[in-house]
């Protein structure tokens, strides 16, 4: 099921999500400039990579079989990870989801809070990921952590809203308006049974980077609603 769009119309331009899309798109095209080697240090030094903090053997051993150094503080990576992706469907796919269920959460909170809300808790799903990945040599990109918490803020702010969505079949595909509880319920299941299923293949998707950043939405969503309800 691929959302094609909500039928909650924005009071306001979402610029937040505009600036962070434009952004994401520039980044990603810098990186079809470079080369293989300089791609690889790219996402190694801006992408989350948990060794490098956990064990400082390997940092001296990936750094004498490849030959590329670190050059950014390994701090940063908590937030640079997010404005990186691993090819055009994983860009696209983050940047339309972003875009579905961004506007109406920008619209409710606001732009500037929107911002603090998108930063902090892409920082906080990554945590999850870090935690339960300590010795993962792998780099983490993507802005999904931070996109899976707009769901989730999506998901108590406009439970009752519909996600016209795609639905291919066997013969004709056709297009179906699921209600948005439904829809980011069954979305966040499928999420814990992968990552569960994740840990013995080990695909390299961040699953628990999206169910963290899920929850962290909702927590989100359920301070802002309350607030709303109360003043």
């Amino acid at each position: 099921m691929f959302p094609l769009y909500d039928t909650i119309p924005s009071r306001k331009k979402p610029y937040v999500v505009y600036t962070l899309i434009l952004i994401n798109i520039i980044i990603f095209i810098y990186q079809l400039t470079l080369s293989r080697a300089e791609l690889i240090r790219f996402l190694y030094n801006f992408g989350l990579v948990p060794a490098r903090f956990t064990s400082q053997r390997w940092t001296q051993i990936w750094y004498l079989r490849t030959g590329l150094g670190f050059y950014t503080p390994k701090w940063l990576s908590f937030i640079s990870h997010m404005f990186l992706h691993g090819g055009w469907s994983h860009l696209i796919g983050n940047m339309w989801f972003l875009g579905v269920f961004g506007d109406n959460v920008e619209d409710n909170m606001g732009h500037t809070m929107f911002f603090i809300f998108y930063m902090s808790s892409g920082v906080l799903a990554s945590l999850m990921h870090f935690t339960l990945n300590l010795n993962s040599q792998v780099p983490m990109v993507g802005a999904s952590g931070a996109i899976s918490a707009v769901m989730g803020a999506y998901y108590v702010l406009f439970p009752y809203s519909r996600v016209v969505s795609f639905i291919p079949t066997f013969f004709l595909p056709f297009l179906i308006a699921i209600p948005a509880g439904v829809y980011l319920f069954v979305w966040f299941v499928f999420q814990i049974i992968s990552g569960i299923s994740d840990s013995a293949v080990n695909s390299g998707v961040a699953y628990w980077a999206h169910i963290g950043g899920f929850i962290v939405g909702i927590i989100w969503g359920l301070f802002r609603r309350k607030k709303t309800y109360y003043w």
